[in-house]
């Protein structure tokens, strides 16, 4: 795929100048985020802006927890107020354990699959800004918003920690598996 920046190589590795185009595309939703950031920080009432991001977020915890057997047995998507901070969105499970705490409270990362997506699909041979992807930033901005997980969910997360350990040994033996592979042989 030829980027749009073709002197992109000179300065980044060869995977980023194949992207250079889509993360080129997602720029002005990224800014539009930004703006929704801060008006959301001024008055409850923008709230309504990163509400799209919300209600992705929850059905993110929603669906994975029902995949992995977490038990999601209630979804509140109306902020509230707690202490000094407000609470946009939240998922209680039944069945929160080892080995599905971490995907259930880590699936908001996914919802980056969303504007990378769309951002793929726009960014076709030929491509160019048109009306429309003024339209499509607005829509995917409350996704920059609401993919990173909550303090509440790395916390959750953290639960599955023998994961830490299946993964590393994982890796280990992608890594050196050659290694592992003559020291066996030999």
């Amino acid at each position: 795929m030829a980027s749009v920046l073709p002197a992109c190589t000179a300065v980044l590795p060869g995977f980023l100048c194949g992207s250079a185009d889509i993360l080129l595309y997602l720029v002005p939703s990224m800014a539009v985020a930004f703006l929704f950031w801060m008006l959301a920080g001024r008055h409850p009432a923008f709230f309504l802006l990163t509400a799209p991001g919300t209600l992705c977020h929850e059905l993110a915890h929603f669906g994975v927890g029902l995949l992995t057997n977490a038990e999601p047995t209630n979804i509140s998507l109306f902020p509230r107020r707690k202490g000094k901070v407000w609470e946009l969105g939240s998922v209680t499970f039944a069945n929160l354990r080892w080995y599905n705490a971490a995907p259930a409270a880590l699936a908001p990362l996914l919802i980056l699959l969303l504007p990378l997506t769309v951002a793929a699909w726009r960014t076709g041979p030929g491509w160019h800004f048109a009306p429309l992807d003024l339209v499509i930033a607005v829509l995917l901005a409350p996704q920059f918003l609401s993919f990173w997980p909550s303090p509440v969910d790395w916390r959750l997360a953290a639960r599955s920690w023998p994961w830490i350990v299946v993964l590393g040994m994982g890796g280990g033996l992608y890594f050196w598996h050659d290694a592992i592979l003559r020291l066996v042989r030999a």
